[in-house]
């Protein structure tokens, strides 16, 4: 059954409406409009102005770049400073060397969760997805025959030279040797994840961007990275079946049947990492120098225009995400997080 309305009931409506919109307005609380991002002096308040410093995965770095020139095109008063790290190398920088920065972003959400909260953050929020990969060029070998079948086979064949990440300093190092143990479950090859993990240990690197030279150079032939760095670099890659690449929520209890260690918070000690599907995520750091500036990028990247330059970079939106840090979430971010 339709309801019908009589043309005084729909003028009501629409004067009530317009009333609400206009107290909506004058209230100044919302930045966006129609689900874009609003800055906070098209509200009425003082442009934004001063510093930020953010450390960020080297897999965020062309994401970032561009979400920086789109945020100060909303604040041109706003000087932003990125560093590119591995994500357990850049904990470590707040952990060990007391640097200082206003928000970090790391390629695991879990490094915020189990290395700076509680002493440096109180919450965390999971922003993009991405899934590991095979990255190579046209100089290298066998790549015209080389597929999701047969990759092992090539990567262990004599002539051939492979990259990947160091674990201790970066997620894509650990993320690669979780992708190498499933593969040993996936083709049944005993013993397949120590072949590979004991050769070229050589080209072993800090982080994930910086394995990209030895490709480009043909140092190397192939490079475990991630989707999206591959992606940005216009380089060709070899996608792994899903019960691999650390990509599908729905086998995250196959992705946890692996694990590896690495250094732990303090020295001599040791953190055991599982595996899961792959989550970005950031926080303002408790002490972060630049809390205004730092909670405004936070916003902006969070909201559909921020999430957009992401996807457009190859790392799809998972905004609004789960968090265990709900109640410590900034009442402005609230609408970016569910209660886990």
């Amino acid at each position: 059954m339709r309801a019908s309305f009589s043309v005084p009931n729909i003028l009501s409506v629409t004067l009530l409406l317009g009333i609400i919109a206009i107290l909506w307005t004058a209230s100044g609380c919302d930045h966006r409009e129609s689900g874009r991002y609003k800055p906070v002096s098209d509200s009425g308040q003082s442009p934004l102005k001063g510093e930020l410093i953010i450390f960020h995965a080297g897999s965020l770095a062309v994401p970032f770049r561009d979400a920086r020139a789109a945020f100060q095109e909303l604040h041109p008063g706003i000087e932003i400073m990125l560093e590119a790290g591995g994500s357990v190398a850049n904990a470590r920088k707040i952990i060990d060397l007391k640097r200082s920065c206003d928000i970090i972003a790391v390629s695991d959400y879990k490094v915020i969760d189990e290395m700076l909260i509680p002493e440096y953050a109180t919450w965390n929020i999971k922003f993009a997805a991405n899934e590991m990969v095979i990255a190579y060029t046209e100089r290298s070998a066998y790549h015209q025959t080389i597929d999701s079948v047969n990759w092992y086979q090539v990567l262990l064949r004599k002539d051939v030279r492979y990259a990947r990440s160091d674990p201790n300093q970066d997620p894509c190092g650990y993320r690669t040797v979780h992708a190498l143990m499933l593969a040993e479950k996936y083709y049944g090859v005993p013993g397949l994840a120590n072949q590979l993990l004991s050769r070229d240990n050589e080209y072993i690197r800090p982080k994930e961007v910086d394995l990209l030279a030895l490709l480009e150079t043909g140092t190397v032939d192939y490079v475990f990275n991630y989707r999206s760095v591959a992606q940005q670099h216009q380089l060709p890659y070899l996608q792994l079946p899903a019960e691999i690449n650390l990509k599908e929520a729905r086998l995250a209890d196959l992705y946890a049947t692996v694990t590896t260690e690495i250094n732990g918070k303090e020295p001599g000690t040791n953190m055991t990492i599982s595996g899961e599907p792959m989550l970005y995520s950031m926080t303002i750091l408790t002490q972060a120098p630049h809390p205004t500036v730092a909670m405004a990028f936070t916003e902006f990247l969070l909201s559909p225009d921020g999430q957009r330059i992401m996807e457009a970079c190859g790392q799809p939106s998972v905004v609004p995400s789960a968090t265990a840090s709900y109640d410590q979430v900034p009442e402005p971010l609230r609408e970016y997080v569910i209660r886990e």
